[in-house]
């Protein structure tokens, strides 16, 4: 008896991340594509050494399917740069004259919001600032910003190409879509895809389960980090294809607090091996937004204060344009995220007793790599992050004489030579080689004390060797040794914030107890059983497990960050704990009795206040909105906040107006919107994220499936806690596309809904008619109607559209709305858009349906059911109705 070989091939190749090939019809696909992807392809064989027609290439895929969902659990789940750039240089699909260069292109598949968010995303990773104009924007002079396009032009071959010349795309829309040789995809529902070929199929499913992490590609040493006055830890030595180590970073110390240089893919994995919890870091340098720097930028997010973030004006309009295509928002919403800091290149910025130098390196993206000081005894000690630089020699080929053409002149080459020979006592230095990195030989010479050799996925060189060293992961370098207890400090720091109506003689009896270290996965304490110590938490996290509160405890997965306190209710009560806690990596925490505590909140009088805060502290604890990343002070602030309410089964309600966000503690809950059910929440769940976020009034209603308590907490209290914040846009994210779900409701396209209007009563009507049209438009498309039919829906779009644009635009103009700038824009984009489907259809060019009919969703509920009622509501305020 024979059996047939299956014609589609499916392996799960890490946590979250899939791999879909059909030989008969040459498609690999790469299902999902976090950070680090690339690296667990090449460990599992999907990526290897191959020979075409006797030239050096790598197999691998041929083809990305997105995440619907571009955050998961607080990481990037779409980071296609390394991937593609595997296919296009490593494969050689644009290399001139390699064998595999034979015109057919990388494809992007997925819905039609993530493949124009990666399309434009991979644009700016590409090449970061796009035009002399956004250069100058920057605060860049236009002289010099000439200059630095003619470098950019330069690395980019002469121009700068669209992503649409590199790359080909296949959107998923309502129903199946080929992506080449006979194979098709749809969408089964939210992140679940299933593949087609001939009579064979397969699924894949792309969701990561609440509290699930996508994977490190090997493992990190734990170790603790010492509080310096001085020292740099290296967090990070190779580059984005080396599947051992971790790309180039830095842990900067300076007197005691904690910043980072760069923070590439994984990067929370990193912080966790350090012992580092994130609300430690004061700040972040930042190089360049290139992914192998950049991916880790989420992880900064996942805390409860504004991190700082230090780079000139010029690489921060590169990343923040980045990130700003990647999540689809506007560039100043990084501002809601990070203390932004800008510097100044090549002066000394004194930042709190630190100084740093910002210096311009070439690179096809914006780059600042830095030289940092600071004064001791005999003199200034220094340490220079030089990464990503380039090859002197490489650099000497780009002079040209000719101003017009691109390329830089030989004093500009003069002077990068001198800052990058400049002497340090410590120097990182990028020998990743090629046409975009630098290379060891250049510093034979170089006068710094120590060098070390980085950004390559290899063993140094014998010759390498020579010129400098490597560093493990972890390693310390004390520049400056401390005498102080910095450690113990920031522990009077946090006992501050928590008791800030006890004196200091109060706080010192605290203080005077030891600090003790837990080893990665040591239970600090244990559910169930009581215990007479307690613990502040001063650096590392604690895992919380086995919550009593939630009702599938399987879901979550807390802990607590550097600040809080572990063990203090069951304390002092002198009751058992109701969760185990564990230290999550090394662990350091200040240890007191049970009974002192217990007498410092007699003494205080603060029992009554601990106590009615106690049952809201218990349960945000036992949330994944509030349970991880935030300390106790914060904690304590949000406790405070809290309204509880409670609705009996059958219940129907919506939330007020006012931005807040509801979070169930008992029973159940049905989101709906008209009569068509979206989805059950259950304890621990919450809804109300756009009105905190956009204050917008939600579109959703509810209705209590049981009876039902539940808490609201008012918008103010939650805007400025990053980690939250973050949640709540990723939790938006995923239920705005589960409006777009053609399995959840059953209803007209572009049905107007009353929840549609903005209250401003010109351009809600002119939204119902282009509503009615729009809706007229796609069935058009959707059934393939006549040509001419098509062409007079779209002759009205235009023109109508370009009259209610205009409309709108005066109304903003006439009561100087803040977001006039960023709106007009998108009205132009859009018209854009529509006047391309004309003119295709009026050359008898085929408009690809799905993108068209996806390109008409998502422009009905991303511009109108967001950007126009912010309008809306800006507009009522200033009595227009």
């Amino acid at each position: 008896m024979s059996t047939s070989l299956p014609r589609i091939n499916t392996r799960k190749i890490s946590t979250g991340i899939h791999w879909v090939e059909v030989p008969e019809a040459q498609l690999y696909v790469l299902c999902a594509c976090p950070a680090d992807s690339v690296k667990f392809m090449m460990k599992g064989g999907l990526i290897a050494p191959a020979t075409v027609d006797g030239v050096p290439s790598e197999t691998g895929p041929n083809a990305i399917l997105l995440s619907d969902v571009l955050v998961q659990n607080g990481s990037f789940s779409n980071l296609s740069e390394f991937p593609l750039l595997q296919m296009l240089y490593r494969q050689g699909l644009i290399l001139p004259n390699h064998p595999n260069n034979t015109g057919a292109k990388p494809l992007l598949i997925g819905s039609k919001s993530q493949v124009e968010a990666q399309m434009q995303y991979i644009l700016r990773g590409n090449y970061g600032l796009i035009s002399q104009k956004e250069i100058e924007k920057a605060g860049i002079a236009p002289g010099q910003a000439r200059d630095l396009m003619r470098m950019k032009l330069k690395f980019a071959f002469g121009r700068i190409r669209t992503t649409d010349q590199l790359l080909d795309t296949v959107i998923v829309g309502d129903g199946p879509a080929e992506i080449t040789g006979g194979v098709t995809i749809r969408r089964l529902r939210m992140n679940v895809f299933e593949f087609a070929y001939e009579d064979e199929r397969v699924t894949v499913d792309l969701n990561l389960a609440p509290g699930q992490q996508y994977e490190l590609p090997f493992p990190l040493d734990c170790s603790t980090v010492e509080r310096e006055h001085f020292s740099v830890v290296h967090s990070g030595e190779g580059d984005g294809w080396d599947t051992s180590r971790q790309c180039v970073s830095s842990v900067l110390v300076f007197q005691g607090k904690i910043y980072l240089v760069d923070a590439g893919p994984s990067f929370m994995h990193s912080l966790r091996a350090l012992g580092i919890s994130v609300n430690e870091i004061e700040g972040i340098f930042h190089t360049h937004s290139h992914d192998d720097h950049f991916a880790g930028i989420p992880a900064l997010i996942q805390t409860d204060r504004r991190i700082k973030y230090f780079a000139t004006p010029l690489v921060r309009a590169a990343v923040t344009r980045k990130i700003g295509a990647l999540l689809s928002m506007d560039e100043k919403n990084f501002f809601d995220y990070f203390d932004v800091n800008d510097l100044e290149f090549d002066t000394w910025n004194a930042i709190d007793g630190l100084e740093v130098m910002p210096l311009l390196s070439p690179h096809p993206v914006e780059t600042n790599i830095f030289i940092f000081r600071t004064r001791w005894n005999d003199g200034y000690h220094t340490y220079a992050h030089y990464e990503d630089i380039i090859a002197l020699e490489a650099l000497e080929r780009m002079i040209t004489d000719d101003p017009a053409s691109p390329g830089i002149t030989r004093d500009f080459f003069q002077q990068v030579k001198r800052v990058y020979l400049a002497g340090a006592d410590l120097k990182k230095v990028d020998i990743g080689g090629g046409f975009i990195h630098g290379v060891a030989e250049d510093f034979r010479d170089d006068p710094s004390g120590k060098i070390l050799l980085t950004h390559v996925p290899r063993p140094l060189t014998e010759q390498e060797k020579e010129v400098g060293a490597d560093a493990p992961f972890g390693e310390a370098e004390v520049l400056i040794p401390t005498y102080r207890d910095y450690i113990r400090q920031s522990a009077a720091g946090y006992l501050r914030s928590y008791f800030p109506t006890v004196d200091a003689s109060g706080l010192n009896g605290l203080l005077n107890n030891q600090v003790v270290t837990f080893e990665p996965g040591k239970i600090i304490l244990q559910k169930d059983r009581p215990h007479t110590d307690m613990y502040l938490i001063l650096s590392g996290n604690v895992e919380i497990v086995n919550i009593e509160n939630v009702e599938d405890d399987s879901r979550v997965r807390r802990f607590l960050p550097a600040g809080s306190f572990v063990g203090d209710l069951s304390g002092l009560t002198d009751s058992a704990p109701i969760a185990t806690c564990r230290a999550d990596g090394c662990v350091q925490a200040l240890r007191f009795s049970t009974s002192l505590y217990r007498q410092l909140v007699k003494e205080y009088k603060l029992f009554d206040d601990i106590e009615h805060l106690r049952d809201n502290q218990d349960f945000l604890q036992g949330t994944w909105l509030f349970g991880d990343a935030i300390s106790s002070p914060v904690q304590n602030s949000i406790a405070r906040s809290m309204e509880w309410l409670n609705y009996q089964k059958g219940d129907e309600f919506s939330p007020p107006a006012q931005p807040a966000v509801y979070v169930i503690k008992r029973g159940g809950v049905q989101r709906y919107y008209q009569e068509h059910k979206l989805e059950d929440l259950g304890a621990g769940d919450f809804f109300g994220e756009e009105s905190v976020l956009f204050e917008l009034p939600g579109l959703f209603n509810f209705r209590a499936i049981q009876d039902t308590d539940l808490c609201r907490i008012p918008g103010p209290a939650l805007r400025d806690i990053p980690v939250i914040r973050w949640k709540l846009f990723e939790t938006f994210e995923k239920r705005r596309g589960s409006i777009l779900d053609p399995g959840l409701i059953d209803l007209p396209e572009f049905f107007w809904r009353p929840d549609f209007s903005i209250n401003v009563r010109s351009i809600d009507l002119q939204h119902r008619q282009i509503f009615e049209r729009t809706d007229g438009l796609y069935e058009t498309l959707k059934f393939g109607a006549p040509k001419d039919d098509v062409l007079a829906s779209l002759e009205f779009m235009v023109e109508y559209v370009r009259f209610h644009y205009t409309e709108e635009e005066g109304l903003m103009d006439q009561h100087q709305y803040p977001g006039y700038d960023v709106h007009k824009k998108k009205h132009q984009e859009l018209l854009n858009t529509v006047m391309n489907l004309q003119k295709k259809l009026e050359g008898s060019k085929p408009i690809p349906k799905e993108s068209a009919l996806a390109f008409l969703k998502d422009w009905m509920t991303e511009h109108i059911l967001i950007q126009d009622r912010a309008l809306g509501r800006f507009l009522n305020r200033k009595g227009v109705i």
